[in-house]
């Protein structure tokens, strides 16, 4: 079945971050970055399958959105440090359009703002972020987060 989704394109990326986490000399930091990074690429994917949206820009846009974070240790500033990260990483592999970096780009640009709504994308990175914050901890939900994943369980049914 040809379901027309790149997964060497996927699987570039994510060769390209764990090589990346794996030189984090913090265990503790290195481990946090696999839990989250996969599993917010996980959560990217179900929710672009769910909305109709590109599935391998979302699962890529899902690996790349907190590197800044992990390959540093430092949080600050991480969504635009991450972003420009993400653009110079998917250049480098000549296998994503300039449109595609773009629209990569701009959601891990703007995962870090909750409040406002963007584009598709954009959502998915951010409701994907909470998702997997939510379920890595269920007995915990944010303040800042609990809007959407309210909006993110009356979308699941849940």
């Amino acid at each position: 079945m040809d379901t027309g989704i790149r997964t060497d394109r996927i699987e570039a990326v994510r060769e390209i971050v764990s090589g990346m986490l794996e030189q984090v000399p913090d265990v503790s930091l290195r481990a946090s970055g696999y839990v989250h990074i996969f599993g917010v690429a996980d959560a990217c994917v179900l929710l672009a399958m769910k909305r109709d949206e590109d599935i391998e820009l979302a699962a890529v846009a899902g690996y790349l959105h907190d590197i800044a974070t992990y390959t540093t240790g430092i949080s600050a500033d991480h969504a635009r440090r991450g972003a420009g990260m993400a653009r110079s990483i998917l250049s480098r592999t000549g296998l994503f359009s300039e449109e595609e970096i773009k629209t990569v780009f701009s959601a891990i640009f703007y995962h870090s703002n909750k409040k406002e709504i963007h584009g598709p994308l954009d959502e998915i990175l951010k409701d994907a972020d909470v998702m997997q914050h939510c379920l890595f901890d269920p007995g915990y939900v944010s303040k800042k987060d609990r809007e959407r994943f309210e909006g993110l369980c009356e979308e699941f049914g849940l």
